[in-house]
């Protein structure tokens, strides 16, 4: 698989691309965030690059890393992983509304990382924006109080207004509204959406949700079931 890395220190580049490499990447190294829009642009003969992945860094030295997810996710659908140190829920939020795939905290653990590269490749291989995955069939529309969740389009509208959501996001949102009141296991979400059981991915899950919570403008729309996992709490129409 080819990679773009974009980080702007010369020292963990080297370390992190000798670790890949290792594994079988193939690193194109972009030290900011000019030099990674230019990675993923067309060639003067029109021909696109082709990464499986762009890990970015989000402290960059020209642009702020976030501006450059936004900018790179108008350009191609590359699944984005961040890799940075501002672990807090807002933060991660940010990340993910601006169109990451995932979002690694520093210090990680390079098995984690790769795990991570592993799983957003593997979910997006062969997809396109508007491709689904685990959702449930085609054809269907489902109406909860004032959401409209429409599957074939992947579009979502709270009081008939559009509401922009990320892959993952619809997703999830889409599964929980198969059947609203049933509990989903944390288990069970992160197989049917992220394709993985790899419990990492549950803090990813977590952050999600929040997302969902925070851009359908309903905190209690999506209850958390301590210690079990998650159900869909139908609104009043």
């Amino acid at each position: 698989m080819r990679l773009l890395l974009v980080e702007d220190d010369d020292h963990v580049a080297a370390a992190l691309s000798a670790i890949l490499a290792k594994h079988g990447f193939t690193v194109t190294h972009a030290r900011n965030g000019e030099e990674a829009l230019q990675a993923v642009l067309p060639t003067a003969q029109g021909e696109r690059p082709s990464y499986g992945v762009i890990l970015l860094d989000l402290g960059l030295p020209d642009q702020d890393g976030y501006q450059v997810c936004g900018r790179i996710r108008k350009l191609t659908t590359t699944p984005v992983i961040m890799v940075t140190a501002r672990g807090d829920v807002r933060s991660r939020i940010h990340g993910l509304n601006l169109g990451a795939d995932d979002y690694v905290v520093k210090p990680y653990d390079p098995g984690e990382l790769l795990a991570r590269i592993h799983a957003v490749s593997r979910r997006n291989s062969g997809t396109e924006d508007t491709a689904g995955t685990g959702t449930p069939a085609e054809g269907t529309q489902l109406r909860l109080g004032s959401v409209t969740i429409e599957l074939p389009t992947r579009r979502v509208s709270v009081d008939g207004e559009s509401v922009p959501l990320t892959r993952k996001e619809f997703d999830l949102l889409a599964l929980l509204a198969q059947r609203p009141g049933v509990v989903f296991r944390r288990e069970q979400i992160i197989s049917e959406v992220w394709r993985t059981s790899w419990e990492g991915t549950g803090r990813t899950l977590e952050v999600h949700v929040a997302s969902l919570r925070s851009k359908l403008r309903m905190p209690a729309l999506i209850e958390t079931v301590r210690g079990v996992g998650y159900r869909l709490v139908a609104p009043s129409a």
